[in-house]
């Protein structure tokens, strides 16, 4: 029996940490089939907490595989000695078919997570357990961020990694965003500086729209993606209002070309505007730029992203518009 435990009060280094771990274990293997949770909700039974359903999951026989992976969340609710007995029991005692999986993370109300009794720490061990301390303080919270960075998928060079790492902070879970989303953009491998990364890491404040399609339509990929943390973030704009704005400016580019309007006021005909003509006089230079091939592409962008905020992709509303407006403004220099 392979054991993990996991310690962490950070939510999102926690279940990036067990996500890996449980990916570990499950390999090839039918994670529907092998993998059960035990949560806070299991360990009420009407009157106290008790270990008793991970302890009965952990002896379950597997069905339709060869293993199963049983993950025991929220731990520390069992932070006295006479509590985690049953566990210490277990860790003596382990099943052969069945892989650990142990949380210790905050549950309930608790304020500050209890630290783990030594008679558990002493079964772990005993048991082979392998140890990984998610949100690591101090030394160990720049080891883990220096790690991720020397282990991701692009490069960065000196400027970038100081970049990342004066932006970041001890906020470590946002960087799997980050790499994520740089990965995403400009490819595995790649060797990024600062001001490649820069962009990425930008502050939010509130920004028209407009200012976002005139950043993407000019091809300036860093301010382009500045615009759209704003809008996110400060504007507290839904990625999908983002998107229909996106969709109608590339829209009115798609109904000029090959439209025959030459100037402005040709242009404001073909869509049809009234008043000022100032939005199809952007719309003709953008679609005199791109052309019919480069429209097409952005298009096709757009409605891949649509896709993938439904539900397409499991990479979050933020990288898929980041990468977005990235390509978007890519193609019109």
């Amino acid at each position: 029996m392979a054991v993990v435990f996991i310690k962490g009060d950070d939510e999102t280094l926690v279940a990036q940490a067990l996500q890996a771990a449980v990916k570990d274990l499950v390999g090839d293997g039918d994670r529907s089939l092998m993998v059960e949770e035990v949560t806070e909700e299991h360990y009420d039974d009407g009157t106290d907490l008790t270990l008793a359903p991970l302890i009965t999951a952990a002896q379950t026989m597997p069905f339709l595989t060869e293993r199963r992976v049983i993950v025991g969340r929220q731990l520390s609710l069992f932070s006295k000695a006479a509590t985690v007995l049953p566990l210490i029991e277990l860790l003596a005692a382990p099943p052969e078919t069945s892989d650990l999986v142990l949380v210790w993370e905050k549950g309930g109300n608790a304020g500050r997570m209890p630290a783990v009794p030594k008679g558990l720490t002493e079964a772990l061990k005993s048991a082979g357990a392998e140890f990984t301390d998610a949100a690591p303080s101090g030394r160990g919270r720049k080891s883990l961020l220096d790690e991720r960075l020397a282990t991701a998928a692009v490069r960065f060079d000196a400027g970038a990694k100081s970049a990342i790492i004066d932006r970041i902070g001890d906020d470590v879970g946002r960087l799997a965003a980050v790499l994520d989303t740089l990965t995403s953009t400009f490819g595995p491998d790649t060797r990024l500086s600062a001001e490649d990364v820069s962009p990425f890491l930008g502050e939010a404040s509130d920004v028209p729209p407009w200012e976002l399609t005139d950043a993407i339509d000019d091809g300036k990929i860093s301010l382009a993606l500045e615009k759209l943390q704003r809008m996110t973030v400060g504007g507290d704009r839904h990625p999908l209002q983002t998107l229909a704005t996106l969709h109608g400016h590339y829209q009115r580019v798609l109904r000029l070309d090959g439209a025959g309007a030459t100037d402005e006021k040709g242009a404001a005909g073909v869509l049809g505007m009234t008043g000022s003509t100032f939005p199809a006089r952007k719309a003709l230079r953008v679609s005199k730029r791109l052309g019919a091939k480069r429209t097409a592409e952005a298009l096709h962008l757009l409605a891949a992203a649509d896709l993938d905020l439904r539900g397409a992709t499991a990479l979050p509303a933020e990288t898929v518009m980041t990468v977005l407006v990235a390509r978007l403004a890519r193609l019109s220099r």
